[in-house]
């Protein structure tokens, strides 16, 4: 075999060796499965999560179904809360009032298969950690959540109480 048949032959052989490559990760790629976009119905449980938390009455346990990065617009404070801390320190005044919080309209729309917005209308019952009275208070929302690191977390959520009512 020559000097030039041997560089050719070396040639063609990396040519296949590299359309192999080629067609083989091709292949992988046609056969692994896509992730798919979340239902509806689980973008809607993600509240009914968030709810069971606010029912343990720990602010800890709430505040991690938020994202890091997280801005809250509470329901009963004027202040915008932007870090864990704040929503935290939040949750933990609210948590003595034992929310509980019942969804009345739900609009959500899945925007791709790790984003969603949640919005609508909702009302807690709060208890006065004084006097055991129970109040009704009526508020409109929108959370929009983020799939991070497998797993879904509040970026943004806001609630103000209904203005009409």
């Amino acid at each position: 075999m020559t000097r030039k048949t041997r560089i050719r032959a070396a040639l063609v052989t990396a040519a296949a060796l590299v359309t192999a490559g080629t067609v083989s990760v091709g292949v992988s790629a046609a056969g692994a499965e896509a992730p798919k976009k979340p239902s509806k119905k689980e973008i809607a449980a993600l509240f009914d999560g968030w709810n069971k938390a606010l029912q343990t009455g720990d602010p800890e346990k709430v505040t991690n179904r938020y994202a890091d990065d997280a801005v809250l617009l509470p329901t009963v404070s004027n202040k915008i809360r932007t870090n864990h801390a704040e929503i935290e320190d939040y949750f933990h005044h609210f948590l003595e009032n034992k929310p509980v919080g019942t969804k009345t309209r739900t609009i959500i729309n899945v925007l791709d298969n790790n984003s969603a917005i949640d919005t609508g209308s909702y009302y807690f019952i709060l208890t006065d950690p004084k006097t055991g009275e129970k109040k009704r208070v009526d508020a409109r929302y929108t959370y929009e959540y983020e799939k991070r690191n497998g797993k879904w977390k509040i970026v943004n959520h806001h609630s103000s109480a209904m203005p009409e009512g």
